[in-house]
Parts: C-alpha cells; sequence; structure tokens
C-alpha cells in the first residue's frame, strides 16, 4: 500500500514518488493487450505499473450515465461530454484506486479483470485527431531562430509580439510514441545559395520539444472563445515532438510556411493528463510587452501557464547511455494556451473535439535548455556531445529520441510518460 503523496489521497496500488502516474494523475489513453483476453482497443487509466481498464469496467456498470462513451477504440466520445461528466468519471476513478475503498481493493477476480501490467499492453493513439494547429509561442525560440536566418538585431518579426502565430498542420500523420519514423525525402538545396534544388532526403533532420492540448469542446462556426472561456475547453495534454526537415523547410518555407519538412510525421505522447490533474501546477507567464489587444487579455489576471519539466534525450544505434541534451520549461512559453485558442477562434474558426493544439517548440533562455537541435547546434555550426564517442549536428539514422515532461509537487509527480521515435532510413 502506497503512502499518501498529499495525505489527503492514497491509492491501493503502490506507486513511488517519482512515479509519472499516481492516483492524482489518473492520465486517460487507449490501450490493446498483447495477448489475451481481448484483441480489440480498450480505454484505460494509468495507475502506477498497471492500466486500469475503463471499457470492462463500463461493461459491468460503473459508469451508467455514460452509455458507450468507452466502448469506442478513442477518447473521442468522453471527449464529448461535458466539463462536468468530465470530473465526474475522474471523481469515480479516484474513488475506486483509493486505499479505502474496498470494492476493487478487496476484489481479486475483479482486479485481475480490469488492472494490467503496463509491460502487457500495446499503447495506440488516443484520440481521432480531427485537425492539427501549430504554434510558434516560444519567444527565445523565435528569437534564436530569428538570429540564425534573418537579423540578429532585428530577429521578431513585427507582428510576432502582438499574436500567436501558427500553422495549420497534418493530422493524418500525428503518430503515437514508438511508432519509427522515416527519414522524409523532399526537395533541398545542396550547394546554396546556387539555386537549383534536387529531390533527396533530408540532411538536416531534427525534433522540436513541444506540448499540445486536445479540444475537448470547440466553438459554433462564426463565433470565438473568449480567453476566459478557452481553458475550459480543452481536455488534457500531451507531449508532442514536431519533426522537422531542416533543408526541405528552408527551401519551402516561403511564402506560405511549412509544408513537407513538418508533414511526415508528429508524434505524441499516448496518456492524456487531464486538466484537473494540472491545475495545481499553473504559474504566472512572462511579462508581455506591447500589451496584447484586449481579446488576447484575460478580465481577471490569473495563472495561465504550466510548470512543466520537459527533457529530451537521445539514444544512437551504438546503444550507449541516452543523453540528455536539453532540459526546458513549459512556464518558459511567451503565448498561453488560452491566448492561442482566444486568437484561434477571433476570426470565426471552429475548433472541434479532437482538434490537437501544440505550443510549438518551448526554448528557454540558457543553450541547455534549446528545444531542437537547429538551436542547440546553433544551425549545424557547433556539434554537440551525445555520448563519449558521438557528436550531433542534426539527427542520424538509428538515432531514437525521447522526450519526458512532468509537473512536481512536494511528495508526488504528475507525468506524461515518454514520446519516443527511431529515426529509420528514407523509403
Amino acid at each position: 500500500m502506497s503512502k499518501s503523496p498529499s495525505n489527503e489521497l492514497q491509492s491501493f496500488i503502490s506507486v513511488a514518488k517519482d512515479h509519472p502516474f499516481p492516483i492524482q494523475n489518473l492520465p486517460y489513453g487507449v490501450f490493446q493487450a498483447k495477448r489475451a483476453p481481448f484483441p480489440q482497443a480498450h480505454i484505460g487509466v494509468a495507475i502506477g505499473d498497471f492500466v486500469l481498464d475503463l471499457t470492462i469496467l463500463a461493461s459491468l456498470g460503473f459508469f451508467p450515465s455514460l452509455q458507450g462513451v468507452f466502448d469506442q477504440a478513442c477518447l473521442n466520445p468522453l471527449m464529448a461530454t461535458t466539463p462536468k461528466q468530465w470530473q465526474q468519471v475522474r471523481q469515480k476513478i479516484s474513488a475506486l484506486l483509493a486505499s479505502t475503498n474496498p470494492e476493487l481493493r478487496d476484489n481479486p477476480s475483479l482486479r485481475q479483470k480490469v488492472l494490467l501490467p503496463h509491460c502487457e499492453v500495446t499503447m495506440l493513439l488516443p484520440v481521432k485527431i480531427a485537425d492539427y494547429t501549430d504554434f510558434y509561442s516560444s519567444r527565445e525560440h523565435a528569437v534564436n531562430v530569428g538570429t540564425m536566418f534573418r537579423d540578429k538585431d532585428n530577429p521578431l518579426l513585427p507582428n510576432w509580439l502582438h499574436l500567436p502565430v501558427g500553422y495549420h498542420g497534418r493530422a493524418s500523420s500525428v503518430v503515437v510514441s514508438g511508432t519509427p519514423i522515416h527519414r522524409p525525402r523532399g526537395q533541398i538545396l545542396p550547394n546554396p545559395p546556387e539555386p537549383q534544388p534536387i529531390l533527396a532526403p533530408s540532411r538536416r533532420l531534427d525534433f522540436e520539444v513541444e506540448l499540445a492540448g486536445f479540444i475537448g469542446h470547440g466553438n459554433p462556426l462564426g463565433t470565438a472563445l473568449t480567453i476566459d472561456d478557452a481553458e475550459a475547453a480543452v481536455f488534457g495534454m500531451v507531449l508532442l515532438n514536431d519533426w522537422s526537415a531542416r533543408d526541405i523547410q528552408q527551401w519551402e518555407y516561403v511564402p506560405l510556411g511549412p509544408f513537407l519538412s513538418k508533414s511526415f510525421a508528429t508524434t505524441i505522447s499516448p496518456w492524456v493528463v487531464t486538466m484537473e490533474a494540472l491545475a495545481p501546477f499553473m504559474v504566472e507567464g512572462p511579462s508581455q510587452d506591447p500589451e496584447p489587444l484586449a481579446y488576447l487579455r484575460p478580465k481577471i489576471r490569473r495563472k495561465s501557464h504550466f510548470n512543466i519539466e520537459l527533457t529530451v534525450k537521445i539514444l544512437s544505434k551504438l546503444g550507449l547511455d541516452p543523453a540528455i541534451i536539453c532540459r526546458t520549461n513549459s512556464k518558459n512559453l511567451y503565448w498561453s494556451l488560452a491566448q492561442q485558442i482566444a486568437h484561434h477562434t477571433i476570426a470565426g474558426c471552429n475548433l472541434q473535439s479532437g482538434d490537437l493544439l501544440a505550443s510549438g517548440t518551448i526554448s528557454g533562455k540558457d543553450p541547455g535548455s534549446y528545444g531542437s537541435l537547429l538551436e542547440l547546434s546553433w544551425g549545424g555550426k557547433n556539434p554537440i556531445k551525445i555520448n563519449t564517442q558521438e557528436e550531433r549536428k542534426f539527427l542520424e539514422d538509428g538515432d531514437r529520441i525521447i522526450l519526458e515532461g512532468y509537473c512536481q509537487a512536494p511528495n508526488y509527480r504528475i507525468g506524461f510518460g515518454t514520446a519516443e521515435g527511431l529515426i529509420l532510413p528514407s523509403s
């Protein structure tokens, strides 16, 4: 039996203090058993080293007011219910796992049916993604990129401090952690400034460490979500790696922005951490100067950013210990998730349940907190050591990138798990 991380809430399932999935978290995911008793996808919640099977619990009558919600192979039906129902389901699950409740604790046959060791399941994409938008919300990242490629004296474009810049990504190529990533092919300039491109595999493949929110409730076409209502529209958050082919991107992005350089793959973590679990870790964001327009300012000043520690590890095909090459924090973001949503909808765009909204690369002021190899190696000019034998300018075939993230309380941790991808040669 675990000791209570908060002196108020504890589970009968033992969970170490540094484990990402205590009873205070309860993130949702979609999984498949690696062997019997069932081949189909089920919905579950992570608790310690186990997955609680909500699909089986629902079939046994534990969620009578949510008929059919847990029968699907995705979280969309649950996300489409009301925020009040989200809270009620989470409270029911928390009560069922509590150390003081004998209903599951003292029922071995039920436990055997609904608690599966994490090692015995395969995690699947948790949400049927309707649309995908990627923002550009880290001032430090934007300054670094602007300094490298535009003007070191004026690295930010004139609009950047006035609105959350974003682009429309490709929903169909969003994949769950563990999915291998083939090196993309596209047009690149092999000998700039010579203007003749070639078709070739990317030579400057990169990662971007990001967070992303899943919309639970959207807005009708032609209306807008106010900044004060925006956060209530979000069901939960995941880690996100926006894989980027920098050489393809550099050639294609003028005048309409990224296309093939971003659309080949985007990796997310399998567990969706709810906004309720993240609420205790909200903090003040950076000062915004000039002051944003009124629709980007909440009526009442409140905490709007998340204190989420983020790390990036790289493991090469040599199999040496993975090296942490980046440590950053989502509180570094200039534009908040609420501001992103308010801006996204101000023209009348209708967000839908299942939409994925990413933060953009999260970089801090310290070079060790830069959230991409483009910045860490400064455009390839300064290779970084990844182990005792290797260094990197950009990613090589056989490299595995591992993103991790968590919020730290005094006696427990709210984690996201990992978002991982192995680079394979161009297909």
